[in-house]
């Protein structure tokens, strides 16, 4: 008898150190930046809430596919194949030889815009959103975040907007 009580102590005591009664904790989600004074319609509309939807997807040089991870190039294949049905070529200055160019003043959420990360011309490219605010896949260790084009990183290796939208 002593030994079966013994027994399920001994049990009991194993199964309380299995569990915790620490919480889990978060850390806080970042703040996503204001995107109020965002305006889209149509084409661009679906590009712009295609490309929110991967925010903080992780960056993976070379990647396609969001569960795997993306770099930049892979983001704008991925939004304009699944918001448009648009197949374009892989990387970012290939798309850019293939979009019409557009002035700053004129952009529109959903264009793109590409910069000189590089020694290469269109280097990098991500999606226009509106209100000075373009999303992109940063780079190694990064996750798909929102920039300004005055960011002091960007605003100098700007390399201009281009659409693929119709006129």
């Amino acid at each position: 008898m002593l030994k079966s009580i013994c027994t399920v102590l001994l049990l009991s005591l194993v199964m309380l150190g299995c569990t915790s009664t620490k919480t889990a904790t978060s850390k806080p989600a970042k703040p996503i930046p204001s995107l109020a004074n965002i305006k889209a319609d149509g084409a661009g509309r679906e590009i712009v809430m295609y490309a929110l939807g991967l925010l903080e997807t992780n960056y993976q040089f070379g990647g396609t596919n969001p569960e795997a991870g993306l770099d930049c190039s892979g983001l704008v294949l991925l939004v304009y194949k699944n918001a448009l049905g648009v197949n374009l070529p892989r990387s970012a200055a290939e798309i850019a030889s293939v979009a019409r160019p557009v002035p700053k003043e004129q952009l529109q959420a959903g264009d793109l815009v590409f910069f000189k990360t590089t020694s290469r011309s269109f280097s990098h490219v991500g999606i226009y959103l509106g209100d000075n605010k373009f999303i992109h896949a940063p780079s190694t260790n990064g996750k798909v975040r929102i920039e300004s084009l005055a960011n002091s990183y960007f605003a100098p290796r700007f390399e201009g907007g281009r659409t693929l939208m119709a006129d």
